[in-house]
């Protein structure tokens, strides 16, 4: 069993900047892929990026390549997704998902068996 939460969303200005956390409880989340999703108003979820958990290989929306950046830190069970250069579209709540996997996706149907909350985040001047 595993919980996931997120923090560090708010609002920011276009071009903003804003580091991500999904802090996990439970055990062995070195053995767990995770991803970072998120939804707009009105819109479907999306996949935005992920991070292996077996080498730390990462893997990017084409819309956000470039601008943000996965991460993890094992010891404190926790994904980090730093958003560089916000753009208005990045705006939503961001949620973060785990499941025991080596490899990870954010392609569409793929399921993820852990979720967390959410963390809103909101881009406008």
């Amino acid at each position: 069993q595993l919980q996931l939460v997120e923090s560090g969303g708010g609002l920011v200005q276009p071009g903003g900047s804003l580091k991500l956390s999904c802090t996990a409880s439970g055990r062995h989340f070195e053995d767990y892929a995770v991803g970072w999703f998120r939804q707009a108003p009105g819109k479907e979820r999306e996949g935005v990026s992920c991070i292996d958990s077996s080498d730390g290989n990462t893997r990017y929306a084409n819309s956000v390549k470039g601008r943000f950046a996965i991460s993890r830190d094992n010891g404190k069970n926790t994904v980090y997704l730093q958003i560089n250069t916000l753009k208005p579209e990045d705006a939503g709540v961001y949620y973060c998902a785990a499941i025991p996997t080596s490899w990870c996706t954010i392609q569409a149907g793929f399921e993820y068996e852990y979720w967390g909350q959410g963390t809103q985040v909101t881009v406008s001047s």
